[in-house]
């Protein structure tokens, strides 16, 4: 040990903790997992790169994988060349890769396990679809860094036309955490981002109906779809995955499995040997023979069963017993500006989309840039031509260029640059041709500059221009899905058991509901008695009628204030005349509660609100987002004082004009903006000042139609005009909107309606009539109406009004 030698005390534990530290980070961002924007780790995205230097096209001859692989090693990946000929070897090969980004000849392995030849005797070169992920490379579109020793700059990541960590996957393991992202379909996975950028705002479950789910290279089956529903909404799950097996006659009456496709990943020679261990073992009873008879047509493996064995039996214990049936587990974890993160499917189609707005806004700045440095010079050049010979004669009698630029500034106002750009111009290029050439060349940059700012100055420019991009990629690469989708043992879902139809759905006071075919009813004329809408017990009446379709979600508002949610196929379908089913064995109601609104969730969307009104003439405005997940047992939509209930929901998307109707023939309107936007369970303000004996009946929009209809108990009803209606302030009596009289009866409810509308009335006796609003006379705001149906005798009244937009059906009476 010398006197001057420097001694350091280190703690071992803090020590290796940061050095693992350092380790496990550069396992994470610079080996193993990919990039969210790309989709590459920085191995292929080096490969892809050198190749583009190397001039590998699609369209150029191969050239030794040992050249490229000595030439990423050298320049980028100071790594094992071992490490970056896998890679190089995986991107070439198609039943790893559903769109391979780089094109081999030679042997590059195979579905059975085959290693690929030494990377001296194979060669490669770029695929046509790679060309897309480093389309526009050299436009400044992303960043560049040195590379290892600093004499290389290399991009951080690749403009990436199409989103290829959807469409190709990743897999790799860090430390400390795993990334397993399935391959998707090309033009699915284009259509999604597509409908993300025209609808940032969209679900994930409607992104689902668009990438219904994984497509891997292999084809297969995937086994249900609650693993792919978990894994876009969550970022991790399970997927089954099964082969494509059939069933076929084979010679001397016997049977035969014939297997065409088997599950991504699956070593189709383990695979046959696993089936022969097991027929040893006699753990399978029933086979045979197995051979293999794949060729480059395609994979066939044939299992031929015993004459006496039932070769269905024999196909679920292979699926049972080997990898015919597997599982693919999914985590999607990705690298987001430079940290590791489990996405959901939006996520992962959201940081795309934001990569390729940045890829191509700077590409735009880039060639908006190189125009106008190009149009400096080309009005130079216009400049020159037009002032020929006092040009020459200046460069004639001029010592240096310095001198004569300083004459063309003072002169002429030319720049260096334009200046420069004379000095070099040819001879030639000073013809009137020339002239004409520059002129237009000129407009045509003037045009492209116009057109690049409108570029950079608008999204909605910008966003298209990326949609007409993506599409001209999917036109030309986009192929059919290889990965079907099929139910699995136990998980068919429900609805798939119903086909969507038009429904109608009518809800009794006493809380008996049923589902019906819309056709059940045909227009009637005005006046006719009408036909049976339901066989009620003594007392009971239709007291809710909506059409919607079996797939639709229904939000049930209870006059307690509470909203319920349940899918329209589960209420029973029932006839015409029959009563329906009891909600309460549906929905998880308390004792006396009614459901006084039945609306569809689509109606609901994040952006709206809704409005609950009460008979005691309460209102409220909240958002609509507040429900769109309901617990089993439902939620609170309104705080009710005592005796109020709730008796009407309405779904607004801006400032709206609502008008509140009572019982006694009196309406308010007023503007929803005079209501501030409340909580869930707030009570609300009041709407209408009422009478003692009085109480509102009814809500509305005043929309685009041109009447509101009123129809009272003793089936009295009139159209009048809305302009006879002017807004008041929010709390106020109203103005007479009925005449109410002892023929006419109450109020029962108001409607705005047009011309093409049809209306369903049904009586206290269950009787139901269909009639079109072309029928019912126009009048005055204080008048009585006519008759719109006769009444079974004189207990009978009007209980229910309900709106109906007809199609073009043939009148006939009953």
């Amino acid at each position: 040990m010398t006197e001057n030698q420097n001694i350091m005390n280190i703690d071992l534990e803090s020590k290796m903790k940061s050095s693992y530290l350092e380790y496990s980070m550069s396992v994470i961002v610079a080996r193993a997992l990919p990039d969210v924007r790309d989709g590459l780790k920085p191995v292929h995205r080096r490969i892809l790169y050198d190749m583009q230097l190397l001039g590998l096209d699609p369209n150029k001859p191969t050239r030794k994988s040992a050249r490229v692989v000595g030439d990423v090693m050298g320049k980028f990946h100071p790594h094992g060349d071992s490490a970056i000929y896998d890679a190089l070897v995986r991107l070439a090969q198609d039943f790893s890769t559903r769109y391979p980004l780089a094109q081999g000849q030679g042997n590059f392995g195979s579905i059975d396990g085959d290693a690929a030849a030494a990377m001296r005797y194979t060669e490669v070169r770029m695929s046509k679809i790679a060309k897309e992920m480093l389309r526009d490379i050299g436009k400044d579109t992303v960043d560049f860094m040195p590379n290892f020793d600093e004499e290389e700059l290399e991009p951080t990541v690749l403009p990436s036309r199409f989103p290829n960590l959807l469409v190709n996957g990743s897999n790799g393991i860090a430390v400390g955490m795993a990334t397993n992202m399935a391959p998707h379909n090309l033009g699915e996975a284009i259509d999604a981002c597509i409908a993300y950028m025209k609808d940032p705002e969209i679900s994930i479950d409607d992104l689902i109906e668009i990438i219904p789910g994984p497509d891997f290279p292999t084809g297969a089956l995937i086994l249900g779809k609650s693993g792919i529903k978990e894994a876009y909404k969550t970022g991790r799950g399970k997927i089954k995955q099964r082969a494509v097996a059939k069933i076929e006659p084979f010679k001397k009456n016997r049977e035969r499995i014939i297997i065409t496709e088997i599950p991504y990943q699956v070593n189709k020679a383990r695979l046959i040997e696993k089936i022969a261990d097991l027929v040893k073992e006699k753990r399978v009873d029933g086979i045979s023979d197995i051979r293999d008879e794949s060729d480059r047509k395609g994979m066939r493996i044939v299992v031929e069963i015993k004459r006496d064995s039932n070769p269905n039996i024999v196909l679920n214990n292979l699926y049972k017993y080997t990898q015919l049936e597997n599982t693919f587990g999914i985590i999607n974890l990705a690298l987001v500006g430079g940290e590791p993160k489990i996405l959901n499917l939006k996520e992962l189609i959201e940081y795309y989309v934001d990569h390729q707005k940045e890829v191509v806004t700077r590409r735009t700045t880039f060639d908006l840039s190189k125009a106008r440095d190009r149009k400096h010079i080309v009005e130079g050049l216009i400049i020159a031509i037009d002032h020929i010979d006092e040009i020459i004669k200046i460069i004639r009698s001029s010592y240096d260029n310095d001198q004569i630029k300083k004459i063309f500034y003072d002169k002429f106002k030319l720049t260096e640059v334009q200046s420069q750009a004379i000095l070099d111009m040819q001879l030639k290029r000073l013809s009137g041709l020339e002239i004409e050439k520059l002129n237009a060349e000129n407009d045509e940059l003037a045009r492209m500059i116009d057109y690049l700012l409108s570029i950079l100055n608008s999204e909605e420019t910008l966003i298209n221009l990326i949609i007409d991009e993506m599409t001209e990629i999917k036109e030309k690469y986009a192929d059919d899905r290889r990965t079907q989708i099929v139910p699995d043992e136990g998980e068919i879902e429900i609805s798939e058991l119903f086909e969507r139809e038009d429904i109608l759905i009518t809800l009794t006071k006493d809380g008996y509901i049923k589902r019906l075919p819309i056709d059940t009813y045909k227009v009637q004329n005005r006046g006719g008695k009408g036909i049976a809408a339901g066989n009620t017990k003594e007392g009971d009446f239709i007291k809710k009628i909506i059409t919607t379709n079996t797939h639709e979600e229904l939000l049930f508002f209870t006059s307690m204030g509470k909203v319920f949610s349940l899918e329209a196929y589960m209420i029973p379908e029932a006839s015409r005349t029959s009563r329906g089913q009891a909600i309460i064995n549906i929905l998880n109601l308390e004792s006396g509660e009614r459901i006084t609104e039945m609306m569809t969730l689509s109606d609901l969307h994040k952006n709206s609100q809704i409005v609950l009104q009460t008979k005691n003439g309460t209102i409220k405005k909240t958002d609509a987002e507040n429900f769109a997940n309901i617990r089993k047992n439902g939620i609170i939509a309104i705080s009710l004082q005592e005796n109020d209930k709730l008796i009407s929901v309405r779904q607004i998307d801006k400032e709206e004009e609502l008008l509140i109707s009572t019982k006694n023939g009196m309406t308010i309107q007023f503007n929803s903006k005079d209501l501030r936007s409340m909580g869930r369970i707030a009570q609300g303000v009041k709407a209408i000042k009422l009478d003692k004996d009085d109480e509102v009946v009814s809500m509305n929009i005043k929309g685009e139609e041109t009447y509101l209809l009123v129809v009272t108990e003793n089936a009295y009803g009139k159209k009048t005009s809305f302009n006879n209606f002017k807004n008041q302030n929010r709390g106020g009596k109203g103005v007479k909107c009925h005449k109410v009289t002892e023929k006419t009866g109450k109020v029962v409810d108001t409607l705005p309606v047009d011309l093409d509308n049809d209306i369903m009335m049904v009586s206290l006796s269950g009787d139901m009539i269909r009639l079109s609003v072309r029928d019912i006379s126009i009048t005055g705001r204080n008048t009585v109406g006519v008759k719109l149906k006769n009444l079974t005798d004189d207990k009978d009244r009007i209980v229910s009004v309900t709106k109906y937009s007809t199609l073009e059906e043939e009148e006939e009476d009953v």
